[in-house]
């Protein structure tokens, strides 16, 4: 009889559970997440390729859930921060040259920002984003979107994933917290509404408006899969934001410098009045940043409204944002990342679909995932049968098994960087046909 040998990667992720809650940093990383028994352990990143600490090497389409949008250890990245380290030093709580330099890169790329902050994560520039938005209308109401994602804090993790039984009506969703421990009254706060719905954004806006301090979007819903705007749908949230003096808040988190080079709203054509930016920003170095329109941001700029941190705009930080934008204003950069991944979108729809897989396979550029449905999704509530999808997860397995990396849950992206080649591509596709052929009596079943 066979003895089962455990590997170093479980070896290791059980003897972090004495020490590390759960034997993680991050829900997204443990089993809850799909990564089951538990996650492989890296033990290192260069390029576009991972290794586990079993020596597995995976060509790496989770990119960190997105910040390495220039993959692992880029030089041009990795050389600009350790310079900047040995020549200025890591923070002071005083301003620098350096730190105004990469902020004016931000002006000069992103379409709503005429003044910017630095903060240190997504979560926190979403929260100053609303707060700019109370305090500029005089108003409390924050419109969000079902299955949208915005950050972890208590003001902004609500109906995430929402349990579609306790949920309410497809038009005015109740707001739900995304995890015990977030007070109720907090709901007061929040309206959540479908997403790309015009009638039921009128609606509210009929009802509600004078109470509307801001509505709160991803521009491309990231968060929940991918979920692109229908044709025309960003443009009457700025409409009908701009009409009733509510503030639009595009939180580009994901998009910012990803999808074109001032980001989603550069790509659509759709000026927000505050963005929220971050994980592309940094090309692997944490750090995050809120803009917008000059009146707006001045509230900061006098002290008006407090906006506060320690390790804002740290030399790290602001070296590692001045070097990844370098290097994404390069010419063809997006264009080339677009055309990577729209050949692998193409391949993944037709393979499953030889394979006799319904399949809806969604994206915008360099960030896409599928879905195992018969029709498109275009919100949460049609994505909700779908997430968490064994089938998914059990292909994903076998992606891992043929060395790609993937989160093999489908509510998290497919992600393309900088430094994926042609070559990589291929090979991709390659495995992904080997694993759909090994899974295929799964994803076929109409029981999975």
């Amino acid at each position: 009889m066979a003895v089962y040998q455990t590997t170093r990667s479980e070896e290791l992720y059980l003897a972090a559970q004495e020490v590390i809650a759960g034997g993680v940093n991050s829900g997204a990383r443990g089993p809850q997440a799909g990564w089951v028994p538990g996650p492989p352990v890296v033990a290192r990143g260069e390029g576009a390729y991972v290794w586990d600490v079993d020596g597995n090497r995976y060509c790496d389409y989770l990119l960190a859930l997105g910040p390495m949008i220039h993959g692992h250890a880029h030089p041009a990245v990795t050389d600009a921060v350790t310079k900047a380290i040995h020549e200025i030093g890591t923070m002071f709580a005083l301003p620098y040259e350096r730190e105004a330099e990469a902020a004016r890169k931000i002006v000069e790329t992103v379409p709503s920002v005429e003044l910017v902050r630095f903060g240190n994560s997504g979560t926190e520039v979403v929260l100053h984003a609303t707060r700019l938005a109370r305090a500029y209308t005089g108003r409390d109401l924050v419109v969000r979107f079902e299955g949208q994602y915005h950050g972890w804090a208590d003001q902004l993790e609500w109906s995430h994933h929402p349990d579609l039984a306790k949920a309410g009506p497809r038009l005015r969703p109740i707001a739900l917290p995304g995890t015990p421990g977030i007070p109720g009254v907090i709901g007061q706060t929040l309206a959540v509404l479908p997403w790309n719905d015009r009638e039921a954004v009128e609606q509210l806006v009929a009802e509600r408006g004078r109470e509307i301090a801001a509505i709160l979007t991803e521009p491309i819903m990231g968060n929940t899969g991918v979920i692109p705007p229908e044709p025309g749908y960003l443009q009457f949230l700025r409409e009908i934001t701009a009409a009733n003096g509510i503030v639009l808040i595009f939180d580009e988190v994901i998009t910012g410098f990803r999808v074109a080079p001032g980001g989603a709203q550069a790509l659509y054509g759709v000026t927000p009045d505050l963005t929220t930016m971050a994980k592309a920003l940094g090309g692997g170095f944490p750090v995050a940043a809120i803009g917008g329109r000059r009146e707006i941001m001045d509230l900061v700029s006098d002290g008006a409204v407090l906006h506060a941190g320690t390790y804002n705009a740290n030399v790290v930080a602001t070296a590692a944002a001045s070097a990844s934008l370098d290097v994404l204003a390069q010419p063809g950069t997006h264009e080339r990342l677009f055309r990577l991944a729209e050949r692998l979108m193409a391949g993944f729809g037709e393979i499953l679909g030889r394979a006799g897989a319904p399949v809806q396979v969604q994206g915008v550029g360099p960030m896409f995932q599928f879905w195992f449905a018969e029709t498109p999704v275009r919100n949460y509530r049609d994505a909700a049968a779908h997430l968490n999808s064994p089938k998914y997860a059990a292909l994903a397995r076998a992606l891992h098994e043929r060395g790609v990396m993937v989160h093999p849950s489908n509510i998290e992206l497919w992600f393309v960087s900088t430094v994926h080649t042609d070559a990589d591509i291929e090979a991709t596709l390659q495995a992904f046909e080997d694993a759909v052929a090994a899974t295929r009596p799964i994803l076929t079943s109409r029981d999975a």
